[in-house]
């Protein structure tokens, strides 16, 4: 059997990929969708430790949140991977 040949398309405007990506998620299964809340969630708390961590020392309360919060984006990237749907949390530019 022959490949279809691909055509080459042209990227879609943001509005489109956000649409797409609410689509996706509107069809997603809950623990698909549990794992990307979770996973957005963490990586906002690790973004935001980091930044504390550039200007000043961490307190012990703030390291392990932010260690926590890594474990829960393995977590949820490992949920993401088993269901094929990594592509919902990664940028791909």
């Amino acid at each position: 059997m022959v490949a279809p040949a691909l055509t080459p398309t042209a990227p879609l405007p943001p509005a489109a990929v956000d649409v797409m990506r609410r689509l996706e998620l509107a069809l997603a299964a809950p623990d698909v969708v549990r794992a990307i809340v979770r996973y957005e969630v963490a990586s906002a708390r690790t973004a935001e430790l980091s930044a504390e961590m550039d200007t000043r020392d961490l307190t012990g309360a703030e390291f392990d949140s932010l260690v926590l919060a890594q474990d829960v984006m393995a977590a949820s990237r490992t949920v993401l991977a088993a269901a094929g749907q990594l592509h919902l949390i990664e940028v791909d530019r």
